[in-house]
């Protein structure tokens, strides 16, 4: 008989201390750090799923807070949400604004009376998205022109010495510790993108707990293995 696994919220650590600076997210992590002096009043940073885009948007959020001696935390919108009649209440009580995964697919004159208010009254808004909002099919030509001019900066898929930094903090955020020989196994044997590091984490530790063993090379085997079945029986 196998112990089932709770679910118990993991949260991740958000603080700049916490973000693991390499190549690929250098020039991300640059561009937000160097608020307020940004090329201009808006930026976006994209990357595929879990690449530390809401990480570099809480780093704004702090940096924001503690610059101006701001009360709180920015706000976070997710860009789905924006809506008309929200829009001035927004730029009024936040004179800095997270957008996060920006898309087609949103009332378009909504965010682009949004994109107008924060630039021409003196407002920043930090975009996250998957891809360039240049590369994007806005619906609307006038927002689609506007964002074409935002400075966007890809995170790029981490090399080896970041995704083992990764694994090791993924694994530090659940509270497990693990050797390093498990560590370079899982980078040598792994799907290289970060949402995969962050499933194969979750999928070692469920393992791990229900059988009330330690994390070991076999554990990371069958949670590989497990992975791999399930994207499989996602294609049938």
């Amino acid at each position: 008989m196998q112990q089932l696994p709770l679910e118990f919220p993991h949260l991740p650590c958000m603080g700049k201390e916490d973000f693991m600076v390499a190549k690929c997210n250098l020039e991300a992590a640059t561009l937000v750090e160097s608020w307020p002096n940004w090329p201009y009043f808006a930026v976006c940073i994209y990357g595929s799923e879990g690449c530390g885009k809401t990480h570099l948007a809480n780093v704004f959020s702090n940096t924001v807070s503690k610059l101006t001696n701001y009360p709180y935390k920015i706000p976070f919108i997710r860009a789905e949400q924006i809506e008309l009649e929200t829009v001035h209440k927004l730029f009024n009580q936040n004179k800095c604004l997270v957008v996060e995964d920006l898309i087609p697919e949103i009332n378009c004159e909504a965010l682009f009376h949004l994109y107008n208010q924060y630039r021409n009254e003196g407002g920043n808004i930090l975009f996250t998205a998957s891809t360039a909002p240049a590369r994007m099919n806005f619906k609307l030509p006038d927002l689609q022109s506007r964002l074409n001019i935002v400075t966007s900066i890809e995170i790029k898929e981490p090399d080896d010495d970041l995704l083992s930094s990764l694994l090791i903090k993924l694994f530090m955020d659940r509270q497990v510790m693990v050797n390093p020989e498990i560590i370079n196994y899982m980078v040598a044997n792994m799907q290289r993108s970060f949402a995969y590091a962050r499933k194969l984490v979750m999928e070692i530790d469920n393992i791990s707990l229900a059988k009330k063993r330690a994390v070991s090379v076999s554990i990371v085997k069958e949670a590989i293995a497990s992975l791999a079945a399930d994207t499989q029986g996602e294609l049938f």
